[in-house]
Formats: structure tokens, sequence, C-alpha cells
């Protein structure tokens, strides 16, 4: 998948497959607050934008680093 777009809108499937999450821990998470919320075309289509999705695998990045000595 080509990354160099950050307004390429990704379906479900594209946005696990580019995270290595399941579908199921992506919708729960959104409901939690935890990932970011997809953008609704119509009622059976969700999407979300390459670049909220990589800014928030960037982030996770950041809360999960080593607290250095």
């Amino acid at each position: 998948m080509e990354t160099n777009n950050v307004n390429q809108l990704l379906r479900i499937h594209d946005v696990s497959q580019l995270t290595s999450i399941a579908k199921s821990t992506i919708h729960l998470w959104v409901t939690q607050g935890k990932f970011p919320k997809p953008i609704t075309l119509s009622p059976t289509i969700k999407v979300w934008k390459l670049g909220a999705v990589l800014d928030w695998v960037e982030s996770q990045g950041e809360t999960s680093a080593p607290a250095e000595a």
C-alpha cells in the first residue's frame, strides 16, 4: 500500500492490514476513543484518512517508549 497521499481513504480491511490490528479491535477502540473515528460516507461505508491512521500509529510509539534513566 502506498503511503504518500495522506488524504487517501481506507476501508476497515486496509486499516486492519496497515496496523496489524483486528477489525473488531479497531471498532472497539473507536468506541472507547482509543483510535481515530472513521468518516461515514453512507450508512454502510466508513473510511479513515491514511494520514489520521499514520499519525495514530506514530503516537503509539511515543506512548509505549521505555523511560530513559
